[in-house]
């Protein structure tokens, strides 16, 4: 997968982390940095961010249900939202294959996040990848 994609991840998660932390929506984020000439937003990165918005709620509840000896409420910030965006790639996406989905999240956690949090997230994908035949929407 291309640098440049991987970027546009990255800055997707940016903008899910940002509406959280505000308390604003997605497109008010996206509205705002696209108004913004630093950095640019991309196509991309918008439409995943807005893609993670509109399943946001079957997610939340998938990986509430999956995360092992976790809430979604106790999870770090961004590593919820990076698990948004590999649950949504994941059992969405249909042009992204699976392990990518997983591979792409697990290196955005390696940027962004936590020691643990690489291995977290590869775990929680990982389990709702096993069940995707009874997780496909």
């Amino acid at each position: 997968m291309s640098g440049a994609r991987r970027k546009a991840r990255r800055r997707a998660i940016e903008v899910l982390y940002e509406a959280e932390l505000r308390g604003a929506t997605v497109p008010e984020v996206i509205q705002r940095r696209r108004a913004q000439p630093e950095p640019p937003i991309n196509e991309f990165t918008e439409q995943l961010a807005a893609a993670v918005d509109e399943h946001r709620r079957r997610i939340d509840e998938l990986l509430d249900e999956y995360a092992i000896g976790w809430t979604l409420e106790r999870m770090p910030v961004v590593d919820r939202n990076i698990l948004r965006m590999g649950a949504y790639e994941l059992l969405w996406a249909e042009d992204i294959p699976d392990g990518v989905a997983v591979a792409e999240a697990v290196a955005v956690a390696k940027e962004l996040s936590t020691e643990e949090s690489p291995t977290f997230v590869n775990g929680l994908l990982s389990r709702l990848m096993e069940n995707k035949a009874r997780l496909a929407l």
